[in-house]
């Protein structure tokens, strides 16, 4: 599966952004059966998980955006989406995609950079 992420860019703290990761060549599975998730890396931490989306309607957020990320999907598109509102300088990092199939392997987007400025 390849994986398009898009959508980051340089904003002011508490201005939002849509990150969209579109998903391609999918073979044994649609991708509704996937399970979707967005991780981030900044500078000098470790990659942590953002926000989970299952393949049915299961989600979850790193407690430190919670109320202001929102991952969802569009099947019908391949597309999923994480908006990201009331951003925060320490919201600052390198996003990237990542769909697990029913068989449990992963795929990984390239990756997108957000910075947010104070």
């Amino acid at each position: 599966v390849q994986l398009q992420a898009s959508g980051g860019g340089l904003v002011q703290a508490g201005n939002s952004l849509r990150l969209s990761c579109a998903a391609s060549g999918m073979t044994d599975f649609g991708f509704g059966s996937y399970d979707i998730s967005w991780y981030r890396q900044a500078p000098g931490k470790q990659r942590e998980l953002v926000a989970i989306h299952s393949s049915g309607t299961y989600t979850q957020y790193l407690d430190s955006v919670k109320g202001r990320f929102t991952i969802s999907r569009d099947n019908g598109k391949n597309s999923a989406y994480l908006q990201m509102n009331s951003l925060k300088p320490e919201d600052t990092a390198v996003y990237y995609c990542m769909v697990r199939d029913p068989a449990h392997n992963d795929d990984w987007g390239q990756g997108t950079q957000v910075t947010v400025s104070s």
